[in-house]
């Protein structure tokens, strides 16, 4: 068993020697690993000794309907409910962007923090319609215009650092870099999902405003990493006979 001081002196010459990607491995490598779990484990656990309920199961959806934050309930498959599922998916995929962010140290990990907590918020909005929701719900969950605005700011940045596109470019230049174009093509999908919801007035137009900078933050993002790790974009080829 290695102990906290060796680990300590294994990680610093891993990191002067430029083996982040090892460092990491190493230790999880290193940690006790935890018994793995079957049902069968956890049924026969249950029988000798019950644990609470989580909170993290309710079951008044189990007939396909669900409560918004105005309190009103809707069917699973109403465009509200697509929308939400959209924006958090957007955000898991985020998430796994991020982590090949850290892993390559491009820079990008707190622009893509701040981004996830800000769909947290686009959520809130979306599950508030402002034809539904009391005046202080809605004060609540509104979309400040101060975000759209930062993020065309950090376009800006990227952009700025990045040489002039000559062509189409494909996915690609590295696992960060293809990661956050999948990002920005799941991100135009959950604009997708939220503009009908604005055209109806049932979301403050902030939102799909929002949204749609957003991808092009993501694209941006996307080349920025690709050109830090030095990692070549991909141009596109027209088909010929």
């Amino acid at each position: 068993m290695v102990n906290a001081e060796q680990q300590a002196v294994l990680g610093v010459s891993l990191l002067a020697a430029g083996g982040l990607t090892v460092f990491w491995t190493v230790r999880r490598s290193l940690r006790t690993k935890p018994p793995a779990l079957t049902f069968d484990d956890i049924a026969a656990r249950r029988a000798v000794a019950k644990p609470k309920k989580s909170i993290l199961y309710t079951k008044t959806g189990d007939k396909g309907a669900s409560s918004l934050y105005s309190g009103e309930r809707r069917s699973k498959t109403d465009a509200t409910f697509q929308a939400l599922g959209a924006s958090d998916e957007l955000n898991s995929v985020i998430g796994v962007a991020r982590e090949y962010c850290v892993l390559a140290g491009n820079g990008l990990d707190e622009l893509l923090a701040e981004i996830q907590s800000r769909l947290f918020d686009v959520g809130a909005c979306i599950a508030t319609p402002r034809d539904k929701a009391s005046e202080a719900k809605l004060a609540k969950t509104a979309f400040p215009p101060k975000c759209t605005m930062e993020v065309e700011f950090a376009i800006d940045e990227l952009d700025s650092k990045l040489p002039p596109l000559k062509t189409f470019i494909l996915p690609s230049g590295g696992l960060a870099a293809v990661h956050l174009h999948l990002a920005r093509v799941v991100c135009r999908r959950a604009e997708r999902s939220a503009i009908p919801l604005v055209e109806a007035g049932e979301v403050d137009p902030e939102v799909g405003r929002y949204l749609n900078r957003l991808s092009d933050f993501l694209f941006a993002a996307a080349r920025y990493a690709s050109h830090v790790e030095g990692a070549p974009e991909t141009s596109w080829v027209k088909f010929r006979e």
